[in-house]
Order: structure tokens, then sequence, then C-alpha cells
């Protein structure tokens, strides 16, 4: 049987591969962003109560009223905004599934999305199985800010969306007050939708706020957040998430939603409901992460490699331009099989690779991972 394929440059995932290695290779991995930690036994044991109370059949498809009542707390404390907890926000199977769901929701043939590149690699594929066309601003190292007025010169008549992520997955910055009003003042008075990847919200560091889009009228009217229980929890194998965005623009995504996966995970819903009662487990991740980040951090100050600290999300890149003139694919296959380390290289969340040399590496490890890590960082110097 012949096909043609919808994603025809479409490979493995980065991710898939260099997990892969590690497992062949039986190295320490510092490239996928998982824990390797437990999480909150608490928080397991109301997962488990709850199916022992008999709540193990289909959720409600927006997900249930609790959970999002949750939400909607949530965004009153934290950005004195909310969503209406039935009509605007829904639970979903993890954040990339409601990104999927918007973009499938309103995105069609010719549409123009822009996207800041590095990205996440869900939304460009995401895009073109749509139908739509890709349209790339490329952040450079080492500061990786956004240039507005390039921004502005790639908006024609037929963009359609912008996707922001904030805290910035796999780079670590994160978007200030002033770039999201800029990114308000772009789309002002024009029908182009944005979609703002949230799922690190709550792991920002050195005194930096976040900028949720919810906290700008302009935004909040135009835009849906996705955001991630699993990040926040340390829970990414239950593959919870959800979407908050305006009445008219959530029943379009529920549209699609009911078809992609109707509803989620029952009781792990009624579990983080209840855990979110007390925002402390939530509102100390920020502290908590960044105390990981100073460690690994202090470990391999007198390394070969050079650092600028993530100010969010919980990678870190390194800059390995000391070392070798290797391609980061090139280093980082090394890496794993002479030296029993993976971590991501960069270059693969480019469409036109910088000339930067640069590995991402996840803190989010027990301290002796990450001091096992440090001493092979350590010991390299070619």
């Amino acid at each position: 049987m012949q096909h043609t394929s919808k994603l025809p440059h479409v490979g493995t995932s980065i991710f898939a591969v260099m997990s892969q290695l590690a497992r062949t290779h039986k190295a320490i991995d510092l490239s996928q962003g998982f824990p390797d930690f437990d999480m909150d036994k608490s928080l397991i044991d109301l997962a488990v109560g709850a199916m022992r109370d008999g709540h193990n059949q289909y959720a409600p498809m927006p997900g249930v009223l609790e959970l999002r009542m949750a939400i909607s707390k949530k965004y009153e404390l934290l950005y004195n905004n909310s969503y209406h907890p039935e009509s605007e926000i829904t639970i979903t199977a993890g954040a990339t599934q409601a990104i999927f769901g918007v973009i499938s929701a309103f995105i069609k043939k010719g549409d123009e999305v822009i996207l800041f590149k590095p990205a996440y690699d869900s939304y460009e594929p995401t895009v073109e199985l749509n139908g739509g066309i890709p349209v790339f601003v490329e952040l450079q190292g080492p500061d990786f800010k956004v240039d507005w007025n390039a921004v502005k010169a790639k908006i024609s008549s037929r963009t359609k969306m912008i996707v922001i992520n904030t805290p910035q997955n796999p780079i670590g910055t994160v978007f200030s007050e002033h770039d999201m009003l800029q990114l308000q003042k772009v789309t002002d008075h024009t029908d182009i939708m944005v979609l703002s990847d949230e799922v690190y919200e709550h792991i920002i560091f050195d005194d930096e706020k976040h900028q949720s889009a919810c906290r700008f009228p302009g935004l909040k009217s135009r835009t849906f957040i996705t955001a991630s229980f699993g990040k926040t929890f340390h829970s990414t194998g239950w593959k919870l998430g959800y979407c908050c965005a305006p009445k008219a623009l959530m029943e379009e995504f529920r549209k699609v939603h009911q078809f992609t996966v109707f509803c989620v995970n029952h009781p792990t819903q009624l579990a983080i409901a209840e855990y979110m009662a007390e925002p402390e487990h939530y509102l100390e991740l920020s502290t908590f992460y960044q105390r990981k980040r100073d460690f690994f951090l202090s470990l391999i100050e007198s390394s070969a490699f050079t650092f600028k600290p993530s100010k969010g999300t919980y990678f870190q890149l390194l800059d390995y331009s000391n070392i070798t003139n290797e391609k980061d694919v090139d280093f980082a296959t090394r890496l794993v099989k002479e030296h029993g380390l993976a971590s991501i290289p960069i270059s693969v969340f480019y469409n036109e690779p910088p000339p930067t040399k640069v590995l991402r590496f996840c803190f989010a490890k027990k301290e002796s991972t990450l001091e096992q890590a440090a001493k092979i960082l350590n010991s390299i110097s070619s």
C-alpha cells in the first residue's frame, strides 16, 4: 500500500533519540524534562482515595467542576483575574493535547502561524497537520530577546495565530511585561489569536514575575492559555493539563476536544482539585527549583562550560565553545557514549541552526544525580 506522509520531514523526536541513547549506554539522563524524585505521597493518596470512592468512569467532557473551580481560584489569587469554571476552562490530557486542540480548532489551509524559535517541538508539526504555514522568528543567544520589529515584519493578512511560551522551553528565558505589552500592541485591532504556553508558570527565578497573558486585557480576549499539572506537581506521567480562554473561543476548542480524547483521567482530576486547596503546593515551586538550579551551577562553576543562569523552567543551557568545535548533535552524542551523560542539542529546535554551541540539561533531579552529572561535566576538557 502506498501513501503520502502528512509530515514528510518529521522523524523520531530528539527526546526519544537521546533517552534511548541514554538507556543503551546506561547514562545519566538530563535530556528529558521529568523529575527522578518522587512526587508528594499525599497527592498519590488523594488519587487512590478517589479510585476507591468509585470515581473510575468517564469524567465530564470539560473536566470535573471541582478542578475547574480550583484553577479559576488560582488565577484570581495570582493575577487578580480569572476564567469562568463552567465555560472558560477545559481539562486536557497534558498541555500538548491542549496545544494540539487549539491549533486544530482554528488553523486551516493557508493560515500563517508565527512561532518563536527555538521552540517546543510540537508547535510546528501541529500547524502543518492542519494545513497551516509556520512563520519563524528566530531568537539568537546568549540572551534570546524578542525583536518586536521583526515580529511586525512577519505579520501578514494571512497571520491567524502567534504562539508564545513563557517561561520558554528549551532556553529558560521569560517574557517581560514589555514583551507582553508589545505582543498586545502588535495584535491590537487584528483578528490574530494568541496561544500562550505557560506550563512553567510556577517555575520562575530571581524574583522575576510570570507575565501571564490573562494579566493584559487586550491579550486575554484573544488568547488561549495552556498549562500542565505534570510540571507543577512532579507528575508528568499523569498527563494532566488544562486550557483557559474566553467563552466563544472555548466553545470551538471543545468541539475538537470531545473527538480527540473526550475526557481525561477522572480520579487524578479530583486528587489535584483537593490538593490545590493549599496554594503553597504550587507557590513554593520557584524556590524549590531555584535551589536545584543554583546547586547544579555551583557544582560546575569551575568547569570548561559557560552559562547564564536560567530564568525559568527546569532547564539550563551550557555553552561548550571552550571545549570543542563539534556540532551540538555530535557532541551531545559523544557525551552519552564516552562520558555517560545525556543532554539535548539546541540546534534541533531551529530551522536555521545558529553558530552557537549549546546543550540543554534538565536539573529537575535529585541532588545525588546532579552531583554525578557535575562530576562528568567537570572532567571534560576536550
